[in-house]
């Protein structure tokens, strides 16, 4: 099994939230953010509920479509998905707990 962390640079969750963090410095950006984990949440659980993957598919096209469309047009930058997809991931859902509890500006 390869090293992910020679690979990544990052050695936890912890040491990766703030490098994706500082991706995620302008403020549009997060706010689409918010928005497309908003939606694509909501669309994870009508799967849930419906049992239909249609919903799950589109909730994965509208959460990333916002998000990429932050990166690409306000951020300016690549989305950190493209190298670090689980963390990535999980930084999507942290950044929108911490935006909810008021640590990050909205």
């Amino acid at each position: 099994m390869a090293d992910t962390t020679a690979q990544s640079g990052f050695r936890s969750f912890a040491e990766f939230y703030p490098f994706y963090l500082g991706e995620h410095a302008n403020r549009t950006c997060r706010r689409l953010h918010f928005v497309g984990t908003s939606i694509g949440t909501a669309l994870l659980i009508a799967a849930v509920v419906t049992l239909s993957f249609w919903y799950l598919l589109a909730g994965l096209v509208a959460g990333y479509a916002f998000a990429w469309i932050g990166h690409f047009f306000f951020e300016k930058n690549r989305p950190a998905t493209f190298k670090y997809p689980v963390w990535s991931f999980m930084g999507d859902y942290a950044m929108y707990r911490d935006i909810w509890m008021g640590r990050i500006p909205f």
